[in-house]
């Protein structure tokens, strides 16, 4: 078959880079709960949050970066290279996995604090390790907030055909995967968890996020610029946004949403479905997604602006800093437990997390340079080597 994806020009991305970075930074600011900091993120304005624009992003750089590869070496070395991917996802997951989880069992044995065990959903390896440690190990046991990075390791593995198709029939692709996200929310498919229950990222419904980043990737944007330009597009999204907006704060204070909407209105969109990734979420996501490409373009000059520097960094960085990020977000949370928990502590654990996110950020990326070869000294100009001697040497 023809290739009809049109492949991203050349250079770096500096917006997908702020906005993996603001993922990252919100992501460990809602892991916090009981902070008043993480009311500065978007889940409390609107109905997608940043799990929605982290699982966007990966489709948009996961396709980009892959399918110049599978175009210019074959089917055989792209699938390589993401599996490859995969396995580094895997390995880092892992080793968060337990990290996360001795740092919980320390804590809830040192301070004697065994509901801390049941609250981050680590009781299983009490009753039963080693069975625990296998279904961790196979992705379906996952303690509090270590969902995303199994979701990511999913989608990814299943990447391969998926790309391959994106790039051939890109507009079928993303047919297909809408078809698989409503089957998926009709049916109630999704994967079983371990001891009981199923994934609270459901893969079958999320994939459509991830596809739909590697669709717009892949010449999705330019085929919708003239709906992304457009003066219905732009009216009809300001109206949903502030829709969006006023029923996500019904569900934030209930007592006043029940007051002034009907209970069936109130019931529609409370409590926001993330599970199954309710359609309203995907417009949501979709009209921000719209606005961004509109309103700031690839060229925009605020992105070189210092203040956007760390955040750039830190999405540059993604994988290490979410990593650090979902560690530091059960550090943070045990610190507000122990102490007064005041507003002064939680400005404090959120600003001392992201200073630490920060400062990986940037060492990882000098590190990174200093495995680079030194550029070899410039070779002496021919004039010089032709040089006559001079007359004290003769």
């Amino acid at each position: 078959m023809d290739i009809h994806a049109i492949l991203p020009p050349k250079g770096r991305d500096l917006r997908l880079d702020l906005f993996r970075g603001i993922a990252n930074w919100a992501i460990y600011l809602d892991h916090i709960p009981d902070n008043v900091v993480n009311w500065v993120t978007t889940r409390n304005y609107g109905f997608s949050d940043a799990a929605d624009l982290f699982v966007f992003i990966s489709g948009y750089t996961a396709s980009f970066v892959y399918a110049k590869m599978m175009l210019e070496r074959g089917f055989i070395v792209g699938a390589t290279r993401l599996t490859k991917r995969v396995w580094q996802l895997y390995v880092a997951h892992v080793i968060l996995f337990v990290i996360y989880i001795a740092a919980i069992g320390y804590v809830a044995q040192r301070y004697n604090d065994p509901d801390i065990i049941n609250e981050f959903n680590v009781a299983g390896l009490v009753d039963n390790p080693i069975q625990t440690l296998t279904q961790g190990l196979l992705l379906k046991f996952k303690p509090l907030n270590l969902d995303v990075l199994p979701l990511y390791i999913v989608l990814m593995g299943l990447f391969p055909p998926v790309l391959w198709m994106m790039l051939r029939k890109p507009d079928l692709t993303m047919l297909a995967s809408l078809a698989l996200y409503f089957a998926a929310r009709q049916f109630g498919w999704n994967l079983p968890a371990y001891p009981y229950g199923v994934w609270y990222f459901n893969p079958f419904t999320w994939q459509l996020l991830f596809v739909f980043g590697a669709w717009f990737a892949l010449g999705g944007a330019l085929e919708s610029r003239s709906v992304i330009r457009s003066k219905v597009l732009l009216y009809f999204g300001i109206a949903y946004l502030l829709f969006s907006l006023v029923m996500t704060m019904a569900g934030r204070f209930p007592d006043t949403g029940h007051m002034i909407m009907p209970d069936w209105l109130f019931d529609a969109f409370n409590p926001n479905d993330k599970t199954n990734l309710a359609p309203y979420r995907v417009l949501h996501f979709v009209i921000i997604a719209f606005f961004v490409t509109r309103f700031v373009p690839k060229e925009w000059k605020g992105l070189e602006w210092p203040v956007f520097q760390p955040l750039i960094k830190c999405g540059q960085q993604s994988l290490a800093v979410f990593c650090v990020g979902v560690f530091l977000s059960f550090v943070g949370h045990f610190q507000l437990m122990m102490s007064s928990g005041s507003l002064l502590a939680q400005i404090f654990v959120s600003a001392a997390g992201i200073g630490i996110m920060t400062c990986v950020a940037y060492y990882i990326s000098w590190s990174k340079k200093q495995d680079k070869p030194l550029p070899k000294p410039a070779a002496p100009a021919a004039s010089e080597q032709q040089a006559p001697p001079s007359k004290a040497a003769e």
